[in-house]
């Protein structure tokens, strides 16, 4: 067990953003939160890659790549990161999170989801880029706290290193995290910290190539041509898969556009410019598009709606007035003065 200090679960809607969170939490910087995580970390991203595909469906990402959040945050603040990965020495992996515990250290665990045996059966997928925090450990099993679940749970030995040792893409290989030398940190470096992770997802929404704005208008066009292309059943899995990558894994498009919003809500109450929250209500607007677009999405993979190309089009439609938006609202924060 954890001596000297108790261990406080939060919930959180992104795993990353939550693990972030709460280890930061934990050594003392209690004015920590999930969009202020999320934000400074940068986050917020989107990149659909058209030679690439993911259970036989387009390749999108909604999220910075697994691990930058975290260590971004942790950056902007001063914090120290250490990181371990054992390859297939699972002992050795076993043994470095026991002493990490028996020294009283939470630890952040990157985690496969398939085999994870507090998940209900339909959240159960092949995704290696999970994060939970392991706490302590009593009577050989490991005290979990997973951001997405209500409550903390427990772990097996043996689960716990099914988990660690998941295979396929992504593979964490044991990896585990947590941070080090945190100390106080003041308003102002705060203040900085929420700039450059403005500035951050500022470039890269707005000038990455094939990807920000101008890869949610990519993947309209897309959505134009597919029923034709592939066929009305494979273009309705296409979309499923949109769909999927948006809701289920990592919280996706819409949530993190709700999240994004809330950070910039957060980020007055160091930097009062009344812009922050003009945009804040443009992410809010987002976050509603991107779920209306989920939904027609899934009626048309349920076969609610014909199937015919103008349900397609509707679905295109609105990704185009989303990347309006998310293009808009970031060229007022490159603009803004901060």
């Amino acid at each position: 067990m954890i001596n000297n200090k108790e261990f406080k679960h939060v919930q959180t809607a992104h795993c990353e953003n939550g693990a972030a969170t709460s280890l930061l939490r934990y050594h003392g910087l209690e004015f920590m939160t999930e969009p202020l995580a999320f934000g400074m970390g940068s986050g917020i991203f989107y990149l659909h890659i058209p030679f690439l595909t993911i259970s036989n469906g387009p390749a999108i990402t909604y999220r910075s790549m697994p691990g930058w959040i975290f260590s971004r945050t942790c950056k902007s603040l001063g914090v120290s990161v250490v990181r371990k990965k054992f390859g297939n020495n699972q002992k050795a992996a076993q043994d470095f999170l026991d002493k990490k515990l028996l020294d009283g250290d939470p630890v952040g665990c990157q985690v496969g989801v398939f085999n994870l045996p507090y998940f209900p059966p339909e959240y159960r997928f092949h995704f290696n880029a999970h994060n939970l925090i392991v706490y302590g450990k009593e009577n050989g099993h490991y005290l979990v706290s997973d951001p997405v679940m209500e409550t903390v749970t427990t772990l097996s030995e043996a689960d716990m290193l099914k988990v660690r040792f998941a295979k396929g893409p992504l593979a964490p290989n044991g990896h585990v995290y947590y941070p080090e030398n945190v100390h106080p940190v003041s308003t102002e470096v705060i203040a900085k910290g929420i700039i450059k992770g403005i500035k951050r997802s500022t470039r890269d929404m707005l000038q990455l190539p094939g990807g920000g704005a101008a890869g949610i208008a990519y993947t309209s066009r897309q959505i134009r041509k597919w029923r034709d292309k592939l066929g009305p059943r494979k273009a309705g899995l296409y979309l499923a898969q949109i769909v999927r990558m948006q809701e289920e894994i990592g919280t996706g498009g819409g949530g993190f556009r709700f999240l994004y919003a809330a950070f910039l809500e957060q980020a007055y109450n160091y930097i009062p410019n009344d812009q922050l929250l003009t945009v804040s209500e443009d992410f809010t607007k987002a976050g509603d598009l991107w779920r209306e677009s989920a939904v027609q999405m899934g009626r048309i993979y349920k076969g609610r709606i014909n199937n015919e190309q103008k349900d397609f089009e509707v679905c295109a439609d609105i990704l185009l007035q989303i990347s309006a938006i998310e293009k808009d609202a970031f060229m007022k924060l490159k603009k803004m003065k901060l």
